[in-house]
């Protein structure tokens, strides 16, 4: 969801106009299948605590393509026993861990092979992205990289894509996701961001607690959700606060109807 305003550095500007520079053609050819290079870029957050720095530099990174599947996830759970539903530990996942699957290995008619997997945690999700050698997208890459448009740079100027922001928060959540594949691609060829389902980033918490307590080793003791901001950079962005509402209200353990989540990696 638009949470933030993105400061477009210049090589980006002319990558959207058609002028593609070898640098970014080297950084676009780094991305494995699957997967796209975002530029480095600086993000300015919408919501940020007392203590957090106005804006924050992003270097560029690698990101997947679509949300995580059902099919994937049945992958991860059959080589992760200790992450199959009946068998995952309450410190990590709340009851409704993968409450749309029929069994621990057969997502089922509620969950489609190639729908988002949803109802998973966020120590679920990290452990996901680990097991394929990759890592949750900060919060800063996730709304970098969300901030753009379908067909424009500057996602705020995007009329379709707001509408479709507004029409998806207005609606109930289907009892059947619709697939990855059915989402549309933003000007960076990243689908599904806007629209499908809410997602985890790494560092959700990071605006719910003190600097102090970032660097405190046991933070995954009691993780909240971030956006429970001091201020606001826009304040008639509604669908910002609509986002905060959800994600202040959950801990890493939980599991909702429409959180999934998608994975990332550090440009080599």
């Amino acid at each position: 969801m638009f949470t933030s305003r993105f400061i477009f550095p210049r090589f980006y500007v002319l990558l959207a106009l058609g002028v593609v520079s070898g640098q970014f053609l080297s950084l676009a050819s780094a991305a494995p299948e699957g997967m796209v290079a975002i530029p480095a870029g600086v993000y300015v957050p919408l919501l940020r605590g007392a203590q957090d720095q106005p804006e924050t530099r992003v270097d560029a990174f690698l990101l997947d393509v679509l949300p995580v599947t059902n099919r994937e996830f049945l992958a991860f759970v059959t080589e992760r026993p200790k992450w199959r539903r009946s068998r995952v530990s309450g410190l990590f996942a709340d009851e409704s861990y993968l409450e749309k699957w029929d069994t621990d290995i057969e997502p089922g008619k509620k969950a489609p092979m190639d729908s988002p997997v949803v109802r998973v945690s966020w120590f679920a999700a990290r452990a996901y992205a680990r097991w394929s050698e990759k890592r949750l997208p900060t919060t800063a890459e996730w709304e970098r990289t969300a901030a753009v448009g379908y067909t424009q740079v500057e996602g705020a100027a995007d009329d379709v894509m707001r509408q479709e922001l507004y029409n998806w928060l207005a609606r109930p959540t289907p009892a059947v996701l619709p697939t990855v594949n059915s989402t549309r691609s933003n000007s960076l060829g990243v689908r599904g961001l806007h629209g499908l389902v809410w997602e985890w980033v790494d560092d959700f918490n990071t605006a719910m607690v003190t600097g102090e307590s970032r660097a405190d080793s046991g933070l995954d003791r009691n993780l909240f959700c971030g956006s429970g901001a001091v201020g606001a950079t826009d304040a008639t962005d509604y669908p910002a606060f609509v986002r905060a509402a959800l994600r202040s209200s959950l801990t890493a353990k939980n599991t909702t109807l429409s959180l999934g989540f998608r994975c990332a990696r550090d440009v080599e």
